[in-house]
């Protein structure tokens, strides 16, 4: 956890790449969520 910690407020490379990867992550699941949305049966 320490080193977690260090990485995001230690310098602001580790900062901007954890910023990159949760945005990363967010991006994805937003794509996975509407590709699911869309792929769906219609209700009526």
């Amino acid at each position: 956890m320490a080193f977690w910690l260090d990485l995001m407020f230690g310098n602001a490379i580790g900062l901007l790449s954890m910023i990159v990867i949760f945005s990363t992550i967010g991006i994805a699941s937003y794509l996975m969520w509407m590709f699911y949305t869309k792929s769906a049966d219609p209700e009526n």
